[in-house]
């Protein structure tokens, strides 16, 4: 970055809030609800096949599952100066200082010509790994944005 004034054509970054939380988009989360009750709808028409029931009946319970999540631990990272709060387990949360932070990095994979990203966060004793679509943003920017953070609070 360089110093001083700026030219008529650039302007200062916004200031980035000091805390930071990302959320499975609401958009997604309606698309897995809207799912569900397809998947639902679809059982009733299948009522006099049995076989097809049972397969509609467990592709709406989990279908409903992963929706139901979605619902009740919609945030799935927090950060703020003193640490990490990271979903854990089915809809719980885990607080994690940054003391215990080991490494926050990106791994980045290619698969069927489609590239995935998932952001990992490693406390040593737990791995969390959270993808775009549970953080509604690419990792490598919620990364970024986590060390400017841990920078803030000084664990840096």
């Amino acid at each position: 970055m360089r110093s001083g004034a700026f030219s008529e054509h650039e302007q200062p970054a916004p200031a980035a809030p000091s805390d930071g939380r990302w959320r499975v988009s609401p958009g997604f989360m309606a698309l897995k609800c809207a799912m569900t009750v397809v998947l639902a709808i679809a059982a009733v028409f299948f009522a006099e096949d049995t076989a097809a029931l049972s397969a509609a009946i467990v592709a709406t319970a989990v279908a409903g599952g992963y929706a139901l999540r979605d619902v009740l631990a919609p945030v799935r990272l927090a950060a703020d100066a003193h640490g990490l709060t990271v979903v854990a387990g089915y809809a719980g949360h885990r607080r994690v200082e940054w003391s215990q932070v080991e490494r926050v990095r990106v791994e980045s994979r290619s698969r069927g010509g489609l590239r995935g990203e998932l952001l990992e966060i490693d406390t040593g004793d737990t791995l969390h790994l959270l993808s775009t679509y549970d953080l509604n943003a690419r990792p490598a920017d919620v990364a970024e944005e986590l060390d400017r953070i841990r920078t803030i609070g000084g664990s840096g």
